[in-house]
Parts: structure tokens; sequence; C-alpha cells
């Protein structure tokens, strides 16, 4: 947690495209909230244009822990649009990218319940290998 999943027309990206965006999901998410980058997962999916939303190339979906200002949420999907559309050559107005808040003790991360926002760090020295 969180998870961003990524959705593009069928074709628009190529394996080193999908690997770029899931560098910038985990930079732009941890640069925003100050997560540990080992929170942030990516996944991708092709699809046929007709599955996404009129005029768009591709479409973020981010599950976030709750406690997020909405400067927070508004940096993290203007920052994902503007890149996602860099990396695949085409305008942000063609990315759609949307964040919607789940409560910390609905996720878990290495078979435990995540911290709330800000209690990273000790949640990591809890959990050291």
């Amino acid at each position: 947690m969180p998870l961003y999943r990524c959705a593009t027309i069928a074709g628009l990206t190529d394996e080193a495209q999908r690997h770029q965006i899931g560098r910038e999901v985990v930079r732009v998410h941890c640069g925003v909230t100050g997560a540990p980058p080992s929170f942030v997962h990516a996944f991708f999916q092709e699809v046929s244009a007709d599955q996404l939303p009129a005029d768009k190339v591709a479409f973020v979906l981010g599950s976030i822990r709750w406690g997020r200002t909405d400067e927070q949420k508004a940096q993290i999907v203007s920052d994902l649009a503007e890149s996602i559309a860099r990396i695949v050559g085409h305008t942000s107005d063609e990315v759609d990218v949307v964040t919607v808040d789940i409560p910390s003790k609905w996720n878990m991360e290495g078979g435990e319940l995540l911290p709330e926002p800000g209690e990273e760090d000790a949640w990591l020295a809890r959990h050291a290998r």
C-alpha cells in the first residue's frame, strides 16, 4: 500500500516505459507524502481504447492511505499525469489519475497492518529485519 493500478491503451507502452512509469509512481508518491518506497506498488494492464474514459490513453487509480491532505492528493494527481504523459508521448490532458483514500488498518505490508501517515519510522523500526 499504496497501490497504483495503471491502465494504458494496448501497445502504447513497452516494458522499459512501464518500468519508467513505475519509478515515477514511487518517486512522486514518496516525494509528496514521505512514505517509504517499499510501501508503494504499481501494476499495469493494457486495455482497448473503449475501456478508458473518452479521449484518454492512460488511466491510473491510486489507492492511498487515508490522512493525506487535499494538497498532497492534488500534487500526486498532477505530477503523475504530467510524468506519464511525458513517458508515453502524449499530453497530460490525455491521462486520468484518480486517488481514493483507504484506512491504514485495511492494508498490510509484510503481513502487518500499515501505520497511519507520519508513523512510518516507528513502524519500520519495529519491523526491521
